[in-house]
């Protein structure tokens, strides 16, 4: 554990480094139009990835290293049923963070990538899935960690996903127009409120789809690395 105070040099870093990571992430989709006529949509997808997953790269390793920094504002690690239920939040954050509306060829650029406008499956439940299981991954891991560094993290990684609502919706209504302005009135960013509303049904049958199955083996394989991945982490030790 390193220094026992409020918000140690890590805490900036690490506000740091979201912001950066915000800016070209958030600020290369906004882009997007503009680069995919200059480069066409395939390159302008493989120059995105290679800014953004390099920076995600090293915000997963930093808050591996850091993730005690600070000062410890609970500890319920040892309670009953903390283990199980962190897992299980971390789980279901990964069902809305890799919502199974992504075609794995776009983002590979195999095929074309296109900005779609969903409407089904977990889109149902919200029009933000990535937000929502943000939110709960940050709230599990919030929960097991319990330091200062951790809780600042969370803030900075839910403040972006926020930003995100807002600028995916502005992306997605420049681009579809009153047919994005119909399907958001049937949705909802907030969980299953516009099913509660009436505005929405959820259909189960779309949800039985092998992309679920993918993501839970990689939960699964993601649970049995665990350790081996905060090994790695320690051993690059960026900063």
């Amino acid at each position: 554990m390193n220094e026992q105070q409020w918000f140690a040099t890590s805490h900036g870093i690490m506000l740091a480094l979201l912001a950066g990571f915000a800016v070209a992430h958030s600020g290369l989709a906004a882009l997007r139009p503009w680069g995919e006529q200059l480069l066409g949509a395939r390159l302008y997808r493989v120059g995105f990835a290679l800014v953004s997953l390099p920076l995600a790269v090293i915000l997963v390793v930093y808050f591996f290293n850091h993730r005690y920094d600070g000062i410890i504002l609970w500890q319920v690690q040892t309670q009953p049923g903390i283990f199980e239920l962190v897992w299980l939040l971390s789980a279901i954050s990964f069902l809305f963070l890799y919502p199974a509306t992504f075609n794995l060829l776009e983002i590979a650029a195999i095929e074309k990538p296109q900005l779609h406008l969903y409407e089904t499956g977990i889109i149902r439940i919200t029009r933000h899935p990535q937000m929502v299981g943000q939110v709960i991954w940050c709230i599990a891991h919030t929960l097991w960690i319990g330091s200062s560094f951790s809780l600042v993290t969370s803030l900075g990684l839910i403040a972006h996903h926020l930003f995100g609502v807002w600028h995916g919706d502005r992306r997605l209504q420049s681009r579809y127009g009153e047919t994005f302005i119909q399907a958001k009135e049937r949705t909802s960013v907030i969980p299953f409120l516009a099913i509660i509303q009436g505005r929405q049904t959820l259909k189960w049958r779309e949800f039985l789809r092998p992309a679920y199955l993918g993501v839970a083996i990689f939960t699964y394989l993601l649970w049995r690395a665990h350790p081996w991945l905060i090994q790695m982490s320690a051993q690059l030790n960026l900063f």
